[in-house]
């Protein structure tokens, strides 16, 4: 066993790695701006907007966090408002650097691999739940495990199950064994993880909230209920105080948590607003200390100021195609609407913030070039003539096509310039449907569409977190994609050591997924675009993952 033992230094928070943690998610923000990593975002002059300031409604720090969250319960959420706040109250095994962003200790104060990279040990710290119970190594294996059951049905089950041996075929309900999944508690401190391979990503995937653990003997006396005000318990920097459904929930700073001196912040109050105009205006209005993305029709105005941040961002804005109904089951009719539109049309004139035009999913990577050229792939005349193999010349007996968006300004502007470029290039007819988050979610893991737009934020930097989620049976494939090609390449580069061969494998992958079947229809790459005050707070630092731990942050 080659020993990897890690001490929580203030120094190791300035290593400048880019191995990145994970935080994989469904983006429900605004389709905000994206430029080439290798750019460097320079700021013009700072320029004032002038609002009425209005004293705070609380003394604790104030963000804005988008649509009501699905549920507190790591096991059964799956997007970026929700994200935040499990952070605040739960911890990994491990946790993000948003410096550097490179996996450090959480719960694990250490851990121990196997030569062949396939078995890791964990060696838990001296730490409690909010109630002052201990954590253990068995609340992990019982989370876990929890998580996978099929009963409990996560919409995250997949994740674990592309990292730990048996937990698949656990969640998919192929064995019904627990004890043959590769998680287990040696003792109260010890974890032993089993891999499916020598994953090299592997340490900044436990920081996903799929993998943290909750406290058994809370969940098994409040059942469902566990997770309302009161009742919840976590082991995170924060507790929970509040929750007014549809308005804001609050938490506090948790006194049990091992590092509560480094805590600064006393509380956290996360606003639920579907409307970024409305939350636009409240952080001008001083109601808001961070406001985590940007209208499109307020990107000019806000890029000019000084709190004004952007970074790039390991994400990609696009359309999963159901491949189970008529018309979109026919690959040729996905192709055709994939090549039917201009994407540099739609970036410069309908989102006008600076974003990369996209043909694959995957965005480049040292190491791995992004699939294709939109502006060579996206070809009208050769869309018309895939439509016209497929049995619907310039459209003509073609049923007419639903886009499904959650409420969003960003997303109906998409929605709505495609809908026109498809009926003037294609004869296409469309209707937009809009539902609020929830209920987003729950049609698109159901499949219960024809087209959805969709976004994704990356887990680590590497191919594989976008790629993963289109395996058969994830509970992302809401497009119900099945190719057993695509899916034995992806298993067979979870078995593969890191390097170009690997890579290579990913890249065969996507090129079947995009070129080959065209699953789903990528249209651009995103940046991050946050306003928040840098001069006020510290401890925020823009990162490619968006990701902004609140227990870092202080005022100055």
């Amino acid at each position: 066993m080659k020993k990897y033992l890690v001490i929580l230094l203030v120094a190791l928070m300035l290593v400048p790695t880019l191995f990145i943690s994970c935080s994989k998610k469904e983006a429900k923000s605004e389709p905000t701006a994206t430029v080439e990593k290798t750019t460097e975002v320079k700021k013009a002059p700072e320029v004032k907007e002038e609002a009425t300031k209005k004293a705070p409604e609380t003394d604790a720090f104030r963000i804005f966090n988008g649509a009501e969250p699905e549920s507190l319960d790591p096991a059964l959420i799956s997007g970026v408002p929700e994200s935040r706040i499990i952070g605040a109250l739960f911890e990994g095994l491990t946790t993000y650097n948003p410096e550097g962003g490179e996996a450090l200790p959480g719960m694990a104060k250490s851990w121990d691999v196997s030569e062949d990279g396939k078995v890791y040990t964990f060696h838990l710290r001296d730490a409690n739940w909010s109630d002052g119970i201990p954590v253990t190594a068995y609340d992990f294996e019982w989370s876990i495990l929890r998580t996978l059951a099929p009963e409990t049905a996560s919409a995250y089950a997949w994740f674990p199950g592309m990292f730990i041996k048996n937990a698949n075929e656990y969640s998919n309900g192929d064995i019904s064994d627990a004890s043959k999944v590769g998680v287990k508690a040696l003792d109260e401190k010890t974890l032993k993880l089993e891999l499916v391979g020598p994953l090299p990503y592997v340490l900044g995937a436990l920081s996903h909230y799929s993998f943290f653990a909750v406290p058994k003997h809370v969940v098994e006396k409040y059942g469902d209920e566990w997770t309302q005000p009161g009742k919840l318990v976590g082991n995170g920097s924060f507790v929970l105080k509040d929750w007014k459904p549809q308005s804001y929930i609050d938490v506090v700073k948790n006194p049990k948590y091992y590092a509560a001196e480094n805590v600064k912040l006393n509380g956290v109050r996360f606003y639920a607003i579907d409307d970024t105009n409305t939350g636009y205006n409240m952080y001008l209005n001083g109601e808001l200390d961070w406001m985590t993305t940007i209208p499109g029709d307020k990107m000019d105005s806000a890029s000019l100021r000084a709190d004004y941040q952007v970074a790039p961002q390991l994400s990609a804005y696009y359309y999963v195609l159901q491949t189970e109904k008529v018309p979109t089951n026919n690959p040729l009719v996905r192709k055709a609407l994939a090549k039917g539109f201009d994407r540099q049309a739609l970036v410069d004139k309908v989102l006008k913030a600076g974003q990369m035009p996209a043909w694959g999913i995957v965005p480049e990577m040292v190491g791995y070039e992004a699939l294709g050229d939109p502006a060579v792939e996206a070809d009208v005349e050769e869309a018309k003539e895939l439509l016209a193999e497929a049995g619907y010349p310039n459209g003509a007996g073609l049923p007419t096509l639903t886009i499904l968006y959650n409420t969003s300004e960003g997303h109906k502007k998409i929605a709505e310039f495609i809908q026109q470029e498809w009926k003037n290039n294609l004869g296409v007819n469309v209707v937009l449907e809009n539902q609020e988050w929830k209920t987003y979610l729950s049609t698109r893991r159901a499949g219960e569409f024809q087209i959805a737009r969709a976004g994704w934020v990356g887990d680590y930097e590497d191919p594989n977190t976008f790629l993963d989620m289109f395996v058969k049976g994830s509970a992302m494939n809401g497009g119900k994609y099945d190719n057993p090609e695509y899916d034995a390449l992806i298993f067979e580069a979870a078995q593969m050591p890191a390097g170009p061969e690997r890579f290579a494998v990913l890249s065969e992958a996507e090129n079947i997924l995009i070129n080959e079947d065209q699953a789903i229809i990528p249209f651009y790459y995103y940046t991050s675009n946050n306003l928040i005050d840098l001069d006020v707070w510290g401890g925020w630092y823009p990162n490619i993952m968006d990701r902004h731990p609140v227990k870092n942050i202080f005022k100055k």
